[in-house]
């Protein structure tokens, strides 16, 4: 027997995160990346038309004279706010009904088992120690029943809260702004959130906050995620592409 047969092992793949689990990820993922850099514009507009040039276009469309192209140039440059501003709200709404799904079928859907199961472990200490000691070079991986360790499911559910604190502040800024409509139904229901963090400023304040919460948890992520993939190759960054997890007798 070479040394390739013995290293040769029985793999066993099973889906891990159904087809919408795995949409619904890169479409929150989308949504989160589009809406921190429109976010950050939208607080610090670093592009501006010149006002002079934009105040005489806007006076020569009203008074019917003739419109240079150069000059429509600067009035298309005066509503980029408006349309950073718009893009903003509609991936935030995107993401609050993808989050809204996504709870749904953590609950209710079978394909979602894998993720259910893993809370079991989180109530198991030393599953906790075990999972540390494998991150920091000290230990092997304990085994995992679920799709995550105690530790990836704990942070999962960190971000999940972010995901609704942020959700509840961006409907309290949309409200203060476009208050018919929509807006005013919104403000009916959610008016409790402005009260509770003591007045619009504060809530502006933590949407701001909460922003940077995600710009820290992204790489770490992503580093974590890559890491563990290299660390334990049997599907990792993967599964969340293709669904599937290759196993043996150990399953991390």
């Amino acid at each position: 027997m070479n040394k390739v047969e013995m290293f040769k092992k029985e793999l066993h793949m099973h889906e891990e995160f159904s087809g919408l689990t795995r949409i619904f990820h890169w479409i929150r993922a989308l949504c989160i990346f589009v809406l921190i850099a429109t976010g950050f514009y939208i607080a610090y507009p670093f592009i501006a038309s010149n006002p002079e040039m934009t105040q005489a276009t806007l006076q020569g469309v009203i008074q019917g004279q003739v419109v240079t192209e150069q000059q429509v140039g600067a009035v298309s440059n005066s509503y980029l706010q408006a349309y950073i501003r718009s893009v903003h709200l509609i991936m935030g709404f995107v993401l609050i009904s993808i989050s809204f799904f996504r709870v749904y079928l953590f609950i209710f859907d079978k394909k979602s088992l894998p993720e259910r199961v893993s809370f079991a472990q989180v109530k198991q200490p030393k599953v906790w120690l075990d999972t540390i000691k494998a991150y920091l070079f000290i230990g092997t991986h304990p085994h995992i029943d679920g799709a995550y360790n105690p530790l990836q499911f704990a942070t999962y559910l960190c971000l999940g809260i972010l995901v609704l604190l942020i959700s509840l502040t961006g409907v309290v800024l949309y409200y203060n702004i476009y208050d018919d409509g929509l807006g005013a139904i919104l403000a009916f229901c959610f008016k409790w959130v402005e009260v509770l963090f003591g007045g619009l400023a504060n809530v502006r304040n933590l949407h701001h906050i909460l922003t940077w919460a995600f710009v820290i948890f992204i790489p770490v992520h992503i580093y974590l995620a890559v890491w563990n993939s290299v660390k334990y190759p049997n599907g990792g960054v993967d599964a969340i592409v293709s669904g599937m997890r290759y196993t043996d007798d150990v399953k991390v």
